[in-house]
């Protein structure tokens, strides 16, 4: 995922700080907010803890310069806090497929990035990936479904996600008809129930739906782009903003896909 850069119309420097809404695809009260110091140092600190060091042009990186435009502008003082980051706390997390790792990156519980990065294994073979005649073995859409459930397994199943499960499953198993208890039908229980919940406490969550998908799949395959763009349609259809969910199941087809085609071409 690319980071934009800070955006600012000429003669607002000092009248508006940069915002996180500014700088990322975040919504709602994080949206709102400054970007200040300590956001960045946290942010720095968890990608160094996860990844060994600060990413370039990261997330880390972006807000390090929103913030620090902010304070030589006089709108944060060095040291400052976002009271949202502080409060819900930064994050980086990977979810292992083969041959890479999918890192999220979240501020407040809202993705603002998602990137892959291979591993490296002796002899050049990726750490965890199997392979088949010399060839990596290439991610499938049950997989893919299981690494959007370790993503953000705290969302609430909605009917996009349930859309874009449906489409998955009928991908991987070549056929239009819904398994009876299979992951698509859970998905889309899970969504109707959740319609009628007010909290999101109480509502069925993306991991609960997702988690063991390629052991209740009847049938898998490698994801193609072909599938990415059949997972995304469905999603898309279904929302109003027309965008994907960051880290969603359209996003984690999407990558395996991606992953796919790279190997295919080193191979």
């Amino acid at each position: 995922m690319s980071q934009q850069q800070p955006r600012r119309e000429q003669g607002d420097q000092a009248a508006d700080p940069i915002k996180y809404g500014d700088v990322f695809a975040v919504s709602g009260e994080l949206g709102e907010k400054a970007v200040k110091p300590e956001d960045a140092a946290m942010m720095q600190s968890a990608e160094t803890a996860v990844l060994g060091k600060t990413q370039k042009s990261g997330p880390a990186a972006a807000m390090q310069s929103a913030a620090n435009v902010n304070v030589s502008a006089g709108l944060v003082q060095p040291g400052d806090v976002t009271d949202v980051a502080a409060r819900e706390g930064v994050t980086v997390t990977g979810t292992a497929v083969p041959g890479a790792n999918i890192i999220t990156e979240s501020v407040a519980g809202q993705v603002v990035a998602q990137y892959i990065q291979p591993t490296g294994g002796v002899g050049g073979q990726p750490q965890g990936a199997a392979t088949t005649g010399g060839s990596r073995r290439e991610i499938t859409i049950g997989e893919a479904l299981e690494a959007a459930g370790q993503t953000i397994p705290g969302k609430p199943v909605d009917q996009c996600d349930a859309a874009a499960i449906q489409a998955a499953e009928v991908r991987a198993t070549g056929s239009n008809v819904i398994t009876p208890g299979g992951v698509a039908a859970t998905a889309q229980s899970a969504a109707a129930y959740n319609e009628s919940m007010i909290k999101d406490e109480d509502k069925v969550k993306l991991g609960d739906v997702l988690s063991g998908a390629t052991k209740v799949l009847p049938a898998d395959k490698a994801a193609t782009r072909q599938d990415a763009e059949g997972v995304v349609g469905a999603e898309l259809r279904n929302k109003q903003d027309m965008s994907t969910t960051p880290g969603g199941v359209a996003a984690s087809v999407t990558v395996a896909a991606r992953m796919n085609e790279r190997s295919q071409q080193q191979s």
